[in-house]
């Protein structure tokens, strides 16, 4: 009779960043889950990747999630996240990363955003980073998901005139968190780490990912 530890269960992060499976890493640490074997997209067999036609991040996140568990039969997590601006309605929203029509161009990106917002005041320039997360579990038979569970994380602040500090990605440069005195782009990645939207939906999963590492059913 062996004593071994049952083998972690490998979650497939939809992700070929390797920060997003480091940062994984850190929360399933801070709250002491084991058991966990966070991949990346690189470890698996590509696969067709469905559109991002959601209306909302959330729906975004379940449609990554839903399409890499069902291609590799791994329980699978997924986010979807971007800039809402107060004066913009909610927008960039979905569109962040292609709000200048050219998917990922950061620079293009912030450009645009800050010409938009160029006549608008301080007292109207708030905006919140916004993360969803999905972990999608799969039956096992014929792919249909087995269990779903979505979180959503917001990082309240407000959008700045000029860009500060290099860090970070995305409009993090242009992007004041409440609170602070320092851009996103000036904050370390372990302080960024513990304020961020994407940081607080990880949280608000671990109670998912430590029942799917014990083998129970997801709480609801």
């Amino acid at each position: 009779m062996s004593d071994a530890a049952p083998a972690p269960v490998k979650v497939l992060v939809a992700s070929r960043n390797a920060k997003k499976l480091r940062e994984l890493q850190r929360v399933l640490d801070a709250a002491g889950v084991s058991g966990i074997e966070p991949v990346g997209l690189d470890a698996v067999p590509e696969y067709p990747e469905e559109p991002e036609t959601g209306a909302t991040f959330a729906e975004n996140a379940l449609i990554k999630a839903r399409s890499g568990a069902a291609a590799t039969g791994l329980a699978c997590l997924a986010d979807d996240s971007g800039l809402a601006v107060d004066a913009l309605n909610g927008m960039p929203g979905v569109l962040s990363a292609r709000w200048s029509g050219r998917h990922g161009d950061d620079e293009a990106n912030n450009d645009l955003l800050l010409a938009q917002l160029g006549d608008v005041p301080d007292e109207r320039r708030g905006a919140g980073f916004v993360s969803a997360c999905a972990l999608v579990v799969p039956d096992g038979g014929d792919g249909t998901p087995a269990a779903e569970t979505v979180t959503e994380g917001r990082w309240p602040g407000s959008v700045l005139r000029e860009r500060h500090g290099d860090g970070g990605f995305g409009y993090d440069p242009i992007f004041l968190p409440e609170g602070s005195e320092r851009s996103a782009g000036e904050l370390a990645p372990e302080e960024k780490d513990a304020a961020s939207h994407r940081g607080r939906a990880l949280r608000a999963l671990v109670p998912a990912l430590r029942a799917l590492a014990a083998g129970e059913s997801l709480p609801e």
